[in-house]
């Protein structure tokens, strides 16, 4: 009874028995996680998936692979997606230069007051909406934006020049918006860096740059991984930032799939470059994997 009471039954009698969760507990807590998983994500996509076959003018047809087939016979879906796909990972890699040594000073080097300021002080903007952000930087880099007066005012520039509505708009936006996702997992798993590992290398004679690459580095790949993996996939699925920050002319793959689907009321076409798109991400993803020699399961962890 007091097993009960606790929430807990013994579910035996010899030694090796161990306690185990109330199995109507167990249902409880895992009837969300399938509801999520089924009704969220699986059932909606494989929905997806089946309209992606069938086609948009002649849907009495059956199965047809031809929305499939215009990605690879038009250039201009190839060349929209690799773009797309090299944005995605310039960002991660200039995510990764930012917030590897900012994660680091956050786990090392601060301490105290300092240290739960300053991971507040990087948290607090990820509370307001994307879309405000994203607002924001636009007020920064617009004509009569504040980067353009201080540069006019240090003589840096004569007259203010257009920063937004181009490239690099879309690539400094999708940096800030990403940066969170690869803080904290890099900052993770250098908390857990035993900080003896590095005085023993010191009193060793080990210099920093040695230290950097024997101990640290690859004690930080696993966060590293993570937080690369998240990044390259929300850099390449994002579409407000390329939307706002890149105008009209972006020429993101997100947006073509968002034309399809509400401009060219073609759902079965935007299906299928969604699908496209995810299988393609996964093969960059599994790519690094091998790259890297890291396993999925140890990235998750």
């Amino acid at each position: 009874m007091e097993e009960i009471k606790r929430g807990t039954l013994y579910t035996g009698g010899s030694g090796n028995s161990r306690e185990r969760p109330f199995p109507w507990f167990r249902l409880v807590c895992l009837i969300p996680l399938l509801l999520w998983v089924f009704g969220l994500l699986v059932f909606p996509h494989i929905q997806l998936f089946v309209i992606s076959f069938i086609n948009n003018r002649h849907p009495e047809e059956g199965f047809y692979l031809g929305n499939y087939v215009r990605f690879f016979s038009e250039p201009l879906y190839w060349r929209i997606f690799l773009r797309t796909a090299m944005y995605a990972i310039v960002t991660t890699l200039f995510t990764l230069a930012i917030c590897y040594p900012t994660a680091f000073f956050l786990a090392k080097v601060a301490k105290g007051r300092w240290q739960l300021g300053l991971i507040l002080v990087v948290i607090l903007p990820f509370w307001i909406s994307e879309l405000v952000r994203t607002y924001s930087w636009m007020i920064m880099l617009r004509e009569t934006g504040v980067i353009n007066w201080i540069l006019v005012k240090l003589g840096i520039l004569s007259q203010p020049v257009e920063m937004l509505y181009n490239d690099y708009a879309i690539f400094v936006g999708l940096v800030y918006a990403s940066m969170l996702f690869m803080l904290l997992p890099i900052y993770g798993v250098l908390e857990g860096l035993d900080d003896s590992l590095i005085e023993a290398a010191q009193d060793l004679g080990a210099k920093r740059w040695t230290i950097l690459w024997e101990v640290i580095w690859p004690h930080s790949v696993p966060g590293v991984t993570s937080g690369c993996i998240i990044v390259f996939m929300l850099a390449l699925g994002n579409y407000l930032t390329p939307t706002l920050m890149g105008g009209k002319n972006s020429l993101y793959f997100t947006e073509t799939i968002y034309n399809q689907f509400i401009i060219s009321w073609n759902w079965n076409q935007g299906a299928a470059f969604g699908f496209l798109l995810l299988f393609l991400s996964g093969l960059f993803v599994w790519l690094g994997l091998k790259i890297t020699r890291q396993k999925l399961t140890e990235v998750v962890r």
